[in-house]
């Protein structure tokens, strides 16, 4: 007897990998489970304004990249007559604009958007660099470090000695803070403070994002290395910046615009957040992480449509085997009514019904006189097939003369497999009876319904379109269903006399 165990462990590796799939795609590419769910895109403008000096003019903007809970996924830059170059240097990402000769006010543009996603994580660099010395007054820098003392008597890391800091530096009776604060804004004197404590830390410029705001500029925070992590802080609060909706645009802490050839340079900020679907935000991820997108949403719109059909059909053969291995269900064809499913699901559920019962019933009759000329099987089977196309055309034209528009999807089903139907049940009229034709015929339709329901479920066609992985899991199912030997459901009223005895 040959064991089962190498068959089970396959099906559990089916399952295992299915499941896995899906869960890299979700968390890798922000794919949903559940259908309806939309993605937040931020779209942020930089207009750039300045005076230029009727000379060559070179200008340098601190960009932006992908960091915690935001994916870059776009960027461009307008500016007429202006050459544009995004250059990567050690302080971070910058776009550079060039032109020979401008004169007079000038206005240049960069766009960026982002999508949100909390499955997102930047590059974490550790500091490389001990914290430079405060360049402090001797007055000065005794107060910095009597605010140090006591923000770490009152903290245990550095997260938590930065908010005490912060604290010190708002309180408005601490002397030694009013001292550091006479010739130092927040940030810096908070960077200061820092230094003096050894701990690193960088200043950052942060823009918040507020839909449909304009003409913002940069803030200055704080970004402190906790250990593991760099964590945002705001110096006007005691709670960390994370918890605002907040975008670092410039990690440099060099410039946020160098201007070269121009004067009076501005730059503000205008934003807008819109929805997309599921399908954009993947395939925008997929294409900003430069991901090996092996997903159906990378065909072309005219593949995938057809893939969001044919990936059902697994669901379908699911169900059709477990009506006939488990319940009993008689079919007419083992796969038959997955097809006629799928036509249902073109011509609508009633429409396709009463085709399909048209059909049948018309070609049966045809079939039966073309039983009595004794014909060959092949050439019995070409005759029912063009017989079927003839009813199909003579049904769609008679529809449409009376204005019943809904009869001319009825072109859409399988006109082979439906000879094949009408050819079986012929057969099995004349061998087993009007009562067998009805009940496999009257199964293959119940059938095809049930398929048909869950074909157009709309919560099974987003699961299978979008996590491949699942047909792993449906292949798994119909294996292990595969091995059941037991009694059917519709088996059971034959035992239901001993039952009672």
């Amino acid at each position: 007897m040959t064991s089962k165990v190498p068959f089970y462990i396959a099906v559990i590796a089916l399952v295992i990998i299915g499941i896995a799939m899906s869960i890299i795609r979700h968390q890798t590419y922000n794919v949903p489970w559940v259908p309806g769910e939309t993605r937040q895109i931020w779209d942020i403008e930089a207009r750039i304004e300045f005076t230029a000096r009727g000379k060559e003019v070179k200008a340098s903007l601190a960009a932006p990249s992908t960091q915690s809970g935001y994916t870059l996924i776009n960027e461009s830059a307008s500016s007429p007559g202006y050459g544009i170059s995004y250059n990567s240097t050690s302080s971070g990402r910058r776009i550079e604009w060039t032109i020979r000769e401008a004169s007079g006010p000038q206005t240049i543009y960069y766009r960026s958007q982002f999508l949100v996603d909390e499955n997102t994580k930047r590059d974490v660099t550790p500091p490389s660099q001990p914290m430079p010395e405060p360049k402090l007054p001797s007055l000065e820098l005794s107060a910095g470090k009597a605010l140090v003392e006591l923000a770490r008597q009152r903290s245990a890391d550095n997260s938590s000695f930065t908010r005490e800091l912060i604290k010190a530096l708002n309180e408005p009776e601490s002397q030694n803070a009013s001292l550091l604060l006479h010739t130092n804004n927040k940030t810096n004197a908070l960077y200061a403070l820092l230094s003096i404590a050894e701990i690193p830390s960088r200043i950052v410029g942060v823009i918040e994002l507020e839909d449909g705001r304009r003409r913002q500029n940069v803030q200055q925070m704080i970004e402190v290395w906790t250990g593991e992590d760099w964590q945002l802080f705001s110096i006007s609060a005691t709670q960390d910046g994370k918890q605002h909706p907040l975008l670092i645009w410039d990690q440099s802490n060099v410039s946020l615009l160098d201007l070269m050839g121009g004067s009076n340079s501005r730059v503000a900020f205008s934003m807008i957040a819109r929805n997309i679907s599921p399908t954009e935000a993947t395939e925008s991820k997929a294409e900003a992480d430069g991901l090996l997108n092996f997903s159906i949403h990378s065909l072309p719109l005219e593949e995938q449509a057809m893939f969001k059909t044919i990936m059902m059909i697994p669901i379908g053969a699911l169900i059709v085997v477990f009506l006939r291995i488990i319940v009993g269900l008689k079919t007419s064809g083992t796969f038959m009514p997955v097809l006629i499913a799928v036509a249902f699901v073109q011509t609508q559920l009633v429409t396709g019904i009463v085709g399909f019962l048209l059909i049948v019933g018309v070609g049966l009759i045809i079939r039966s006189y073309l039983s009595r000329l004794n014909l060959l099987l092949v050439a019995r089977i070409s005759a029912v097939i063009i017989t079927v196309i003839l009813i199909i055309s003579i049904f769609t034209v008679v529809a449409f003369k009376v204005g019943l528009t809904e009869g001319l999807s009825i072109t859409f089903f399988p006109m082979i497999i439906l000879s094949w139907t009408i050819e079986r049940m012929s057969i099995l009229w004349e061998e087993e009876g009007g009562k067998e034709v009805m009940l496999q015929g009257g199964g293959s339709l119940i059938t095809a319904i049930l398929v048909y329901i869950a074909m157009t479920n709309e919560y099974l066609q987003h699961l299978t379109f979008n996590f491949v992985g699942l047909q792993l899991i449906v292949l798994a199912g119909i294996l292990v269903l595969g091995t059941y030997t037991g009694y059917r459901l519709t088996e059971l009223r034959r035992f239901k006399p001993l039952v009672k005895d």
